[in-house]
């Protein structure tokens, strides 16, 4: 069992580094200051007594200090009690940041201190590649090196917590609590530093954490753009250029570029309908406008910068004539244009040609039809010939420098950023065909049958403005047959008047129960038979992809069964695609928590089985992970070298034939955990009565109140079943109930029924699947709380269901602690075992107050409208709270 907290947490908070103390400190410090000049007479008082007691907890077995604790909670005053929860909350925000800046020094700390000799291949690109030609010889390392692929695609469920006005507050301070790293800063620029935090802070603490109504699609498009304003526009050439850098040896700078661009970003954010009627076919229009204009913003003020700097004599730079023949069709199609270039750079022939292509891009984003480029290889192959025109006349740092830089970019993004991908489920395409057949025998239509056509035509008028690649994936969820997908074709026609007028369409079957998984190759080999598929196969050179969903899967069978699932799924596909001649992208539907294939990607993807990755790797980035992967860019830079680096190593022989054999010898034991692991899951949420118990003793009804985002919480259903209650409030519910059940529920049997620590020890060195699953199941039962979570189950009245939970969880953990070989969770990873055992206590004070109002609206004491109101938005606030202190919202 786990080693009695008292080791834990005094541990850890000996183990804090000096600089990260002294930034909670710092936080913190100006937080309670903020509490104080606020007036609330006693809130900080109050805060610090909650905290102190609930730190105490911890090390207290009797439990008396955890009931002193809620006893404390249930004596505020309403008002009282929603300020401490969104004191605690605001305490999470700002430990958030001082953690993530922590993370920042240590980036810059081990940046270049390890010798790439020493490097494991996951490391860096570098390190990968030197393995990866160690195995194949260097020629075909580089040729696999320019086939990588790197392809995140955003999505709005979940949407972050916070709100926006909250997530600026944050970065401001961010950047404040960077500046004060400056050993440069006086006395005066440090007491000016310390006025512009409390400034943040005391506008944090005074914004309504609320949202009055949940964001609108478009909402949700625009906090995605600003993550490409602060990060993705920079970040991404970043890569490249380290890659660069680092290939070219003592040449960087001065050659031709051999890193390729390996990133595609796609989008979901206006596109999936599924389920979400707010998302329509004029705002799936909208989201690409957007993103559109605030990508060609980008693109025209780079090159407008870089050319601003190319102050070069035509005396010292001789332009090429290929410039010279330049310059002279931009002089047709604009006098005017080239008129305002040439007159702010006499004798600059190369400024000249970037002004006039800044004009041009310019005119690309206000649709003027004479001046605008067709696509982005117009653009691409202009900038090429300044390029090269600079190469010729010996200006190479500057070719392969900054210009280089702009054509990566366009290589990137495009015109379009985001490529946005549709989806919808496979009934409403059965369900519009049939009503297109016969309207009186549809009694209720899912989705409108002229809304549906409408995406069709959206897509195809969004493909001619921004040519095909901005929107030619469409997704077709719970995909059953080939039938579903043969549906979408004939839609597109029904709906453009026939064939030639439809638009391209790479129809992607979305897998996602155990069963749909099960029978994924063959529908796919009944699916390469339809005409439309066999015409793009032609057209694309034989590449095709296919969606797997870890969602519904790990909520129909459980975690265990899921993960065996989905690896067998991928295996029998990829020998699909192999026998078949397919160039096959396996597109992961990865979610932030582990229910949902939340956990480290790099070790997600070197535990792949053969073929299966083949230099390409497509994963959704969902809500609160975008943020934490991307939303500072030293951090995102570090991820995506790190998913490179392994989506290159998944294809050298020795890992292939490791996971290969590794899934081979433990082939039974699989077996028999899927078996153990699905009857004690089905035991559970099979149960009779299971479902409105969930609701009863988590807050599952109550996250549908919460503005979230623009998707129901449910699709239609009552909480009478869970057949079609979505996997973001199914983990959501679980983890701030602190039971995070869809994270381990069935592991602990499954593994008491091998009983064989030896073998088990054996897997979990030999074998990176079990590794990856027991190291993810160990962080979520860290952050679970067996005395909190008693607590919420006890606001049921199945006794049996909550022996049930709490039976396993406690096998769960000491079968993970056996195999581990450890005395407490998280014990090998210092890093995460910090933060985690750190955070705890400050969410129990949160969670107290969350079982504080749920315990009211659970009552049968009739409660009045003000008394309501005050429960309810107490429990909304707690909900963000433990979400920021957990880290996750699902």
């Amino acid at each position: 069992m786990p080693q009695a907290p008292e080791h834990t947490r005094a541990a850890a908070s000996h183990e804090i580094p000096d600089e990260m103390r002294q930034d909670v400190s710092l936080l913190g410090g100006l937080l309670g200051r903020v509490l104080t000049e606020y007036g609330s007479a006693g809130l900080l008082e109050d805060v610090e007594q909650l905290r102190a007691l609930n730190i105490a907890a911890v090390e207290d077995p009797s439990g008396a200090k955890l009931a002193e604790a809620e006893a404390l909670v249930d004596s505020f005053s309403p008002e009282r009690a929603k300020e401490v929860a969104r004191a605690f909350t605001c305490y999470f925000l700002l430990s958030n940041l001082a953690e993530e800046q922590h993370r920042i020094r240590t980036l810059r700390a081990r940046d270049g201190s390890v010798p790439l000799e020493q490097q494991a291949p996951a490391d860096s690109v570098a390190s990968a590649f030197n393995h990866l030609a160690a195995e194949v010889g260097e020629e075909e390392a580089r040729r696999r090196l320019a086939d990588l692929r790197f392809h995140p695609v955003l999505t709005a469920h979940p949407t972050e917590a916070r709100r926006n006005a909250v997530a600026s507050s944050l970065r401001r301070l961010s950047d404040l609590l960077e500046e004060r790293n400056d050993p440069r800063l006086g006395s005066g620029a440090l007491a000016k530093n310390e006025r512009g935090m409390l400034e943040e802070i005391d506008t944090m603490w005074r914004t309504a954490q609320l949202r009055v109504s949940a964001p609108s699609p478009l909402d949700e498009v625009r906090t995605a753009l600003n993550v490409f304003d602060s990060s993705f526009s920079k970040v991404f050439v970043e890569a490249y250029r380290r890659m660069d850098d680092w290939l070219q040896g003592d040449a960087r700078g001065t050659a031709a570029p051999k890193a390729p661009a390996f990133i595609r970003m796609g989008s979901w954010i206006g596109g999936d309908r599924d389920g979400n009627p707010n998302v329509t076919a004029s705002v799936t229009r909208a989201a690409v406008g957007q993103a559109a204009e605030r990508v060609l913003t980008e693109l025209e003020h780079r090159t407008r910068t870089v050319g601003s700097a190319l102050t070069l004599d035509d005396r010292f730079a001789t332009p090429s004539a290929d410039l010279t023949a330049l310059w002279s069709r931009l002089r047709q199609l604009s006098e005017e244009l080239t008129d305002a270039a040439a007159a702010h750079s006499p004798r600059e022939p190369h400024r000249q040609v970037m002004l006039a292509i800044a004009g041009r891009i310019a005119a690309t984003r206000t649709r003027d039809a004479d001046l605008a480029y067709g696509e982005p290889e117009e653009l691409i192959a202009d900038l090429t010939v300044v390029q090269d025109s600079l190469v010729a006349a010996g200006v190479k740092r500057a070719a392969y420098g900054d210009v280089q830089d702009v054509i990566w970019q366009v290589q990137t993004f495009g015109f379009h950023l985001a490529e946005l991908e549709v989806r919808q489920h496979s009934k409403v395409h059965a369900q519009t065909l049939q009503w297109l057949k016969d309207p009186e025998s549809v009694e209720k239509m899912a989705v409108p049958g002229e809304e549906v056509l409408e995406t069709f035509r959206a897509i195809a008028s969004v493909q001619q403005r921004y040519g095909v690649g901005a929107a030619r994936r469409y997704i077709v969820s719970f995909t059953r047959s080939a039938q579903n997908l043969a549906d979408v074709y004939e839609l597109a026609e029904h709906a453009l008047g026939g064939p030639d007028n439809a638009p391209v369409l790479d129809v992607i079957p979305l897998f996602e129960t155990y069963e749909d998984l099960q029978n994924a190759p063959g529908i796919l080999a009944e699916m390469l038979d339809h005409p439309a598929v066999q015409k793009r196969l032609e057209e694309t050179g034989r590449r095709m992809e296919v969606m797997l969903g870890y969602s519904d899967s790990a909520k129909d069978v459980g975690p265990v069964a899921a993960t065996l699932a989905l690896y067998e799924a991928q295996e029998r596909i990829s020998a699909w695609a192999q026998e078949n001649n397919i160039v096959l992208t396996q597109f992961h539907g990865r979610g932030g928590a582990l229910g949902r294939g939340g956990g480290p990607a790099n070790r997600a993807i070197l535990a792949q089985p053969p073929h299966s990755v083949d230099l390409r790797f497509k994963v959704t980035e969902q809500g609160e992970v975008i943020s934490a992967r991307y939303g500072n860019p030293e951090i995102g830079l570090r991820h995506i070298e790190q998913v490179a680096a392994a989506t290159l190593m998944a294809s050298a022989p020795s890992i292939e034939q490791r996971n290969a054999g590794a899934a081979e010898r433990f082939a039974p034991l699989a077996e028999r955990m899927d078996a153990v692991s699905r009857e004690r899951f089905d035991g559970l949420v099979g149960a009779d009565g299971f479902a409105p118990w969930f609701a009863q003793v988590t807050p599952q009804d109550e996250v549908g109140l919460l503005a979230l985002g623009s998707r129901p919480a449910k699709r239609g259903l009552s909480v009478e079943s869970l057949e079609d209650l979505r996997a973001i409030p199914w983990n959501f519910a679980w983890g701030q109930a602190r039971i995070n059940l869809t994270g381990w529920y069935g592991l602990g049997s499954a593994l008491e029924a091998v009983n064989d620590l030896d073998t088990l020890g054996e897997a979990y060195s030999q074998w990176p699947l079990f590794r990856a699953l027991i190291d993810n199941i160990e962080m979520s039962l860290a952050k679970t709380d067996r005395r909190i979570a008693e607590r919420y189950l006890a606001l049921g009245d199945r006794e049996d269901l909550a022996a049930l939970v709490l039976e396993e969880l406690d096998l769960t953990s000491k079968w993970v602690l056996a195999i581990t070989g450890q005395e407490r969770l998280l014990e090998g990873r210092r890093v995460l075992g910090r933060a985690v055992q750190l955070r705890n206590p400050y969410v129990d004070a949160l969670s107290l107050l969350q079982l504080r109002a749920l315990k009211a609206l659970r009552s049968d004491a009739e409660l009045g409208e003000q008394e309501l109101t005050d429960q309810r938005n107490l429990l909304l606030i707690t909900l963000k709270g433990v979400a920021a202190g957990l880290q996750n919202t699902g």
